[in-house]
């Protein structure tokens, strides 16, 4: 497979961060005194930050506005993203390869862009990414490939030269209907493994060990 360029996912995938938007919404609405409903994570799973803060005043009734209920939600997020979020193991490594092999890379993310600039930059990784593409600026969710098309168009590549990497099965599933290859990312918060093992072109239990990807890569 001749790889032009790979659009990464962030939460989960690059980064060890799901863990706290599996909670931030929680407590987002515990610091306004209400409590979430059994569904709300998977309710909100695969939505942008505009949408989750739609669904949220909608579902909970708030008279606060969609930008109010945002602002109040990325309070919580900065302190996490600018001071604590980490890559996972390998990861830096791993794109070092990339790198060297030639393979443009991006970024495609449903969270904010001050937010994952703040975190590449402490991490010392903003120099892998020629380009950054959020849902929000997009105006397309995860539910939709637009934002992966809109990735490939930057590098003037086509799907035979690109290369999707995801943790998360409902972009997964995505990228996969519209054309893509996709590289699936274990990560804990998803718990449909083995559909996803299915579904991906290739699987990355971890960054540390990759040669399963390099081979695949290689052979396609």
């Amino acid at each position: 497979m001749n790889i032009k360029c790979a659009i990464f996912d962030f939460d989960g995938t690059l980064f060890d961060s799901m863990f706290f938007w599996d909670s931030v919404g929680e407590i987002y609405l515990s610091s306004l005194g209400l409590k979430a409903k059994p569904s709300f994570r998977e309710d909100i799973r695969a939505m942008s930050l505009y949408q989750a803060a739609c669904y949220v005043r909608k579902e909970y009734e708030l008279f606060l506005s969609e930008e109010q209920i945002m602002a109040g939600i990325n309070q919580t997020l900065e302190h996490f993203y600018i001071h604590e979020v980490l890559p996972k193991p390998g990861v830096i490594e791993f794109l070092n390869r990339m790198e060297t092999a030639g393979i443009q890379m991006c970024i495609a993310t449903a969270t904010d862009r001050y937010l994952i600039e703040a975190a590449l930059q402490r991490c010392g990784m903003d120099r892998y990414f020629e380009a950054l593409f959020t849902c929000g600026e997009i105006g397309h969710g995860k539910d939709e490939p637009v934002i992966f098309q809109k990735s490939m168009e930057h590098f003037d590549a086509d799907r035979s030269s690109t290369i999707v990497f995801e943790d998360a099965i409902h972009a997964i599933q995505t990228a996969k209907a519209d054309g893509f290859t996709v590289a699936a990312v274990y990560d804990s918060s998803e718990k449909r493994q083995e559909e996803i093992r299915k579904l991906a072109d290739c699987y990355i239990a971890d960054f540390e060990h990759t040669e399963g990807f390099w081979e695949y890569i290689s052979t396609e």
